[in-house]
């Protein structure tokens, strides 16, 4: 029983630190005229609704994993390491290259970290709080030293270019974070997670699984393209993304007041900006990105880290949550004492 008591105590007291950040967006800027060009729409109309100005589009042929490449390539650098340091790596995707084998088993053989464990997981866009906590796990347990978790999305290849109510709200990117364990104050103080699959049918994308494999009758349905009903995401979205940053201070034993930087999902800005009202957290204490870069699913939350990281928006000492809300439904949110 001693034996059992001393060891929770040290897991209680391991955190897992970031010692190192990177981030990708292909060069390919997609306005919103270029896409009034295609679709009935306009900019005004976009920016009203969504706040988004710009996305960054991937040529075709470039898949998920050749953006986490980069986006690794960046991370590994920032923190001074080479890829075979890694020990494993978690990629959070809804755009895998194929749906096998992994696309973290494909960018571990692009960066050459030939000693890693690699896997994917699918939370949508709440993929990277999902994916961090995974890795804040490992660390803890001590089964892995160095973990590289990669968000990495390339949606523009998967929505419909027909429907002007999705097309143009998503963006193509990736971004990366290397965790170990922390030998100071500094890391990951609380998280949370939550699915609810009743909400299936609500964002998803209908054919190309097991249950509605790829045919004639589904390319011409025009099944393989993402689908959204955009009124139940938003109402649902504001009340999960304020609940997941919630539950993860107080699992933190902090409050709304001790934060310095808050990094929400970049999905809409009308979302962020129902969330921070009702927090009472002024515009200067929140990271908004989504007018240049769209909604680029799981890497909306590494990139905007990565961003403020670079930008000095972040600091030695700095909270910073981290929260998302995406397909599943799923929701999470990372607190991290930098």
């Amino acid at each position: 029983m001693v034996m059992v008591k001393d060891l929770r105590m040290s897991k209680e007291t391991v955190r897992t630190k970031i010692i190192g950040v990177g981030y990708y967006v292909p060069p390919k800027v997609v306005t919103n005229e270029d896409w009034s060009k295609l679709v009935d729409t306009n900019d005004e109309w976009i920016v009203t609704r969504t706040g988004i100005k710009e996305r960054r589009m991937a040529e075709p042929g470039v898949a998920s994993s050749d953006l986490g490449k980069i986006a690794a390539e960046n991370a590994l650098e920032n923190a001074g390491m080479s890829a075979d340091q890694i020990d494993l790596i978690i990629c959070a995707t809804i755009s895998p290259d194929k749906i096998f084998p992994s696309t973290a088993c494909i960018i571990q053989e692009k960066i050459g970290a030939k000693n890693a464990a690699a896997f994917d997981i699918s939370a949508a866009c709440s993929g990277f709080p999902f994916a961090l906590t995974i890795a804040d796990q490992f660390i803890k347990t001590g089964l892995y030293k160095y973990i590289l978790v990669i968000s990495a999305e390339t949606l523009t290849h998967l929505v419909d270019k027909q429907d002007r109510s999705t097309c143009v709200l998503f963006g193509d990117g990736s971004g990366a974070a290397i965790v170990t364990q922390s030998t100071d104050e500094s890391g990951v103080l609380g998280t949370f997670m939550k699915s609810d699959g009743s909400y299936e049918n609500t964002l998803h994308m209908p054919a190309g699984g097991s249950r509605l494999p790829a045919s004639h009758e589904t390319v011409d349905a025009r099944l393989h393209y993402l689908t959204m009903e955009g009124k139940d995401v938003f109402k649902t979205a504001v009340y999960m993304m304020r609940s997941a940053a919630e539950e993860a201070l107080s699992a933190a034993g902090l409050t709304v007041d001790d934060v310095d930087l808050f990094i929400p999902h970049q999905a809409n800005i009308r979302i962020i900006k129902a969330i921070f009202t009702r927090l009472k957290v002024p515009d200067e204490r929140v990271l908004i990105n989504v007018d240049k870069y769209g909604n680029t699913s799981s890497a909306t939350t590494i990139i905007g880290l990565a961003e403020a990281v670079e930008q000095g928006r972040i600091k030695k000492g700095s909270i910073v949550v981290l929260t998302a809300f995406g397909a599943g439904f799923t929701w999470g949110a990372t607190v991290i004492r930098w």
